[in-house]
């Protein structure tokens, strides 16, 4: 049997407890589980976890965070699906700019730092390309 691991917010120091996303998105939830700090809302960390387990799918966030890591998803992502390189050959890259090692380039993981290299990179390799930037990026 595995033996589950305690899971502390970052920015408070609280445990994290597993909850419904109704908790934090109300009426808009679709049903995903989520890892909420136990002084939500006024520590606002949370992440999701992957469907049917109870494992998180990256590191706790709070709302700043979160922002940045879904636009560094959406510059990252841009780059594989204009086929500059294979999405598997986009995660090699990314881990091997980044430093990171192989199997490890979870953007869900990365710090406000990370987060801010990959989008500049990103950025860089898009307008090289002429490819245009999703808006508000």
């Amino acid at each position: 049997m595995k033996k589950r691991r305690k899971i502390t917010c970052p920015y408070c120091g609280a445990a994290a407890v597993l909850r419904e996303g109704a908790y934090v998105y109300g009426e808009r939830s679709k049903g995903e589980m989520l890892y909420v700090c136990t002084n939500y809302p006024a520590c606002d960390a949370y992440v999701g976890v992957h469907h049917g387990t109870k494992r998180p799918l990256g590191t706790l966030a709070d709302a700043e965070l979160r922002n940045k890591r879904i636009w560094a998803h959406k510059l990252f992502d841009r780059i594989w699906q204009n086929g500059l390189m294979t999405r598997k050959e986009a995660y090699r890259w990314m881990e091997y700019f980044m430093g990171i090692p192989k199997d490890t380039g979870h953007i869900a993981n990365f710090s406000d730092y990370r987060c801010e290299e990959l989008m500049k990179k990103c950025r860089q390799i898009l307008m090289n390309h002429h490819i245009e930037l999703p808006i508000g990026a």
